[in-house]
Order: C-alpha cells, then structure tokens, then sequence
C-alpha cells in the first residue's frame, strides 16, 4: 500500500457500498490509451467525500482495452466511447453537450485525487460567488513534497507558465485569485462554460485550458485556487516532454491563443516579449532536436490566422473587464526563469 493509497483508505471505506446516480456535479475524464492509469484514478472518485456527482470517461478510440475494463470494473462510470483519437479538446466537448449538472469538474486520467479534492473544491465556489472557475493544488505523484502547479498563470510574453512548478509543497497554501486552472483538474460552473464557450476543438489538445481561462477572465469570471484540494499527478504519463506532439501543440497553439485573446491596446506592451520568447523557444527547441517541429508549429499557426482572427473579434466584442484588471494578471517572467523551470521535467 503506498502513500497516497493510505491518504483515501478510510474515507473510501465509508463510500464502498452501492453507487448512486448523483447530478450536481458531471466529472469529465479524457482517456487515449490509459488503461494503466485509470484504476488509481476511478479509485480515487469512489473514495471522494462529496459523492455528489457522476464520472464521464470519453475515451478516444483506445485500443488497450480501456473501454471494456472500465465496463468490467466501474459500472457507476458512463462511457462516451469515441471510434478515433477526437484529441483533448473535441472530447471534452462531446461529454459536456449531455451536461445538465451545475459544475463540471475535469480530471486527468494520470491524475489521483485527495478524497477531500471535491468537497473543497465545491465549498470554494459556493463561498465565493464572484468565481466562476477554481483551481488545485497539483502535486507530483512521485514526489508529493513538490509542487507540479497551483494553477495557471500567464506572462507579459504571451505565453502560459505552470504557476509553483518545483516549489516545496507547503508553499502556495492561501487560498486567491490567480489568472486561470490547469483542465488536469478543475472545476467550472457550467453557466459559464455556456456563456463563453468551452474549449476550442481547432486546439486538438495542450493550451486549450490557457484559452478558456482567458476568455473566461475577459468575459468577467474569476479563478479562485483552492489549495485545500490536492490532487496528485503523474506528470506526461500521455504526452511525453518535449516529445514532437508536445512542442509542435504547444506551440502552435500558443500563438492562437495570443491572437485570440490579447487585448487590442495590451499587444503594444506584450508583443515584442513575445517575439523574443519565441526566438529563444527556437533555438532551444533545436538544441533538443526539435526545431523541425517548432517551426512546423508556427506555419500552421500562421494557416490558420484568418479563423483566429474572425474567433478574437467575437472574443473581443464580448469583453466585459477593463484592460488595465488583465494586465494586473500577466505575470513578469524572465526568460531564464523559464529556462530553469522546464528543468523540472513533468
């Protein structure tokens, strides 16, 4: 029995028998393939204080048996099971066209959760009407000692930062309003994924959380993080770092996002960081024998600039803050600050 396994065991004790079909809250689980990962995380939902909810697995056309075993061994769960690899995005979205829950939480299949993870999370939103979203605290699986993210953040250079990435787990314990939450494990009000849309299946995966945080602070939903609800997570267990599918998402959809969302009047303040983060990405992606696909990234991004553009007039038109309130939420990064955090290898 290992650690996190000892964290869940009494509580899971209390919530062994029987299986109720609860609705304030729909879990969506993206699957590819994970059929090694689910048993600890399915686990980890039965085991879960609050039992007010049902579990979503979409699963993308896995053919490792996934769907059959969940089948087998976690009849509670609905399955959305996909013919083909739809990606993050797309999946997600066909899960949530079936919600009539008041929230919606995501949880990755590599990810474990604290049997308190929901409760707090729900106690969050529910003290706190101005937010509209609400972030973990995501701890290394391997190392619970060290932070994986507390939440989203996003800097003056247009680009997404995993915010506490390698700081000791006891740091980051208030709870406060931070730019957006990691889609590994969240939870949103559904009126406001309605509002504003859910994620953006042009993405595929990677950076489409970035996307909806953004979109959501423009539209005037705040992000709290609740660093009372824990999750564990086994860092790309899917996507592997700084693999060609990871560099060439991440940075193809890095641009969209910044087209998309930046406001008009920021991009003068933003878009030189920008272009010189992009310079350094380069030439470190190429020291990693990865420059083909960085600029393969940045090609298709730019194919696809007309469509980007028409989604930021819709994005822009409905914004409801003042620019100066996004630009207190753009954090100062240098550049060898990033360097120094993608050592942290997840």
């Amino acid at each position: 029995m290992n650690e996190h396994t000892d964290l869940t065991a009494g509580i899971c004790a209390e919530n062994s028998l029987g299986w109720l079909w609860l609705g304030k809250i729909s879990i969506i689980i993206v699957n590819w393939n994970g059929k090694k990962l689910l048993p600890e995380c399915l686990d980890g939902l039965r085991c879960q204080a609050y039992q007010d909810f049902h579990t979503i697995l979409v699963d993308n056309g896995s053919n490792d048996g996934s769907v059959d075993f969940v089948i087998r061994k976690y009849p509670e769960v609905k399955i959305v099971a996909l013919s083909w690899n739809a990606g993050f995005s797309a999946a997600n979205n066909t899960a949530f066209k079936s919600v009539k829950s008041k929230y919606v939480a995501l949880l990755n299949n590599d990810a474990v959760a604290h049997p308190m993870w929901l409760k707090e999370m729900v106690n969050a939103l529910e003290s706190h009407k101005g937010a509209g979203f609400a972030a973990s605290k995501m701890l290394f699986y391997d190392n619970p000692d060290v932070i994986d993210r507390t939440g989203d953040a996003y800097t003056r250079a247009g680009t997404g930062l995993l915010r506490g990435r390698g700081a000791s787990a006891g740091q980051y314990n208030s709870q406060e309003w931070i730019f957006g939450a990691c889609a590994g494990a969240a939870l949103y009000k559904t009126t406001m994924l309605e509002d504003i849309g859910f994620f953006d299946e042009d993405f595929f995966l990677l950076y489409e959380d970035v996307d909806l945080n953004f979109r959501a602070q423009l539209a005037g939903y705040r992000c709290l993080y609740v660093p009372e609800a824990v999750v564990y997570h086994k860092t790309s267990s899917s996507i592997i770092y700084d693999s060609p599918v990871s560099v060439y998402y991440s940075h193809r959809n890095l641009e969209w996002v910044y087209i998309k969302n930046m406001p008009a009047r920021l991009i003068p303040k933003t878009l030189f960081y920008h272009a010189i983060y992009d310079m350094l990405a380069f030439f470190y992606f190429v020291m990693r024998g990865r420059g083909k696909d960085f600029i393969q990234a940045k090609l298709d991004a730019l194919k696809g600039l007309k469509k980007t553009l028409k989604k930021r007039r819709w994005i822009q038109d409905n914004k409801r803050v003042d620019d100066r309130y996004i630009w207190t939420l753009l954090s100062k990064e240098s550049f060898s600050q990033r360097l120094t955090k993608r050592m942290h290898k997840g």
